[in-house]
């Protein structure tokens, strides 16, 4: 007799930078035994991939160049990323690929290529999926939709330590611009803007442990 995991799946993790999607996900992930993909993680692989070949972060140029990259995500319970079989994974926070991220994901092509490379990770079995447009997009049955928020402050104060833990040095005011910018370019791009899908679930980790996040997503899920 095998064990059903307790929730449902796949599920799906959205909200802006530094909201908690990652942390939640990876945690959430650990308690159930579900996979866990960070979709960010493959956008910014592209983007690695285009600024070292010198794409340029236009549609027509990139179309042809996402579709031929290997790409693949090895999902766990944390997610690791290789590019043409090489991992790359401690690469994609660099501040090259931090600041061109938004271009290039924005594109269409780029999109198209790894919202399909995406839901066939969701398809292996129990699965977690963060980002910006899983539950609007890439996962829009999803049975179970977060969607993560914080007030800028927090986030900023979030990212300034995360920048640290990464080996970059990142004032929180410093942190609070790159995230208002990147919340711009998100949420008014034509292809995917970032949103709650109607049926997500909000929370705002703002005042929230991870614990308690992940005690409330556990509620939600059935499973506390």
């Amino acid at each position: 007799m095998t064990n059903e995991p307790c929730a449902p799946w796949p599920i799906a993790i959205d909200g802006p930078a530094a909201s908690g999607k990652s942390s939640l996900g990876m945690a959430l992930a650990e308690r159930l035994g579900f996979l866990f993909l960070d979709t960010g993680l493959m956008y910014r692989a592209v983007t690695l991939a285009a600024l070292e070949a010198g794409v340029p972060a236009e549609d027509a140029a990139m179309a042809e160049f996402a579709a031929g990259l290997d790409i693949r995500a090895e999902a766990g319970t944390t997610t690791r990323i290789l590019l043409d079989g090489k991992d790359v994974t401690n690469r994609l926070r660099e501040p090259a690929v931090e600041h061109r991220v938004s271009d290039y994901s924005a594109l269409p092509s780029v999109r198209r290529a790894m919202v399909e490379a995406q839901r066939a990770i969701a398809q292996r079995g129990p699965a977690i999926l963060a980002g910006r447009d899983v539950g609007t997009v890439v996962l829009p049955d999803a049975p179970v939709k977060l969607f993560l928020e914080a007030s800028p402050e927090a986030r900023a104060a979030r990212r300034s330590l995360q920048a640290r833990r990464w080996g970059m040095a990142q004032e929180a005011a410093e942190a609070r611009r790159d995230i208002e910018l990147r919340d711009r370019l998100d949420s008014t791009r034509e292809t995917s803007p970032l949103r709650p899908a109607e049926d997500a679930v909000v929370i705002d980790t703002t005042d929230l442990t991870l614990e308690e996040v992940v005690r409330f997503a556990l509620e939600v899920l059935g499973c506390s």
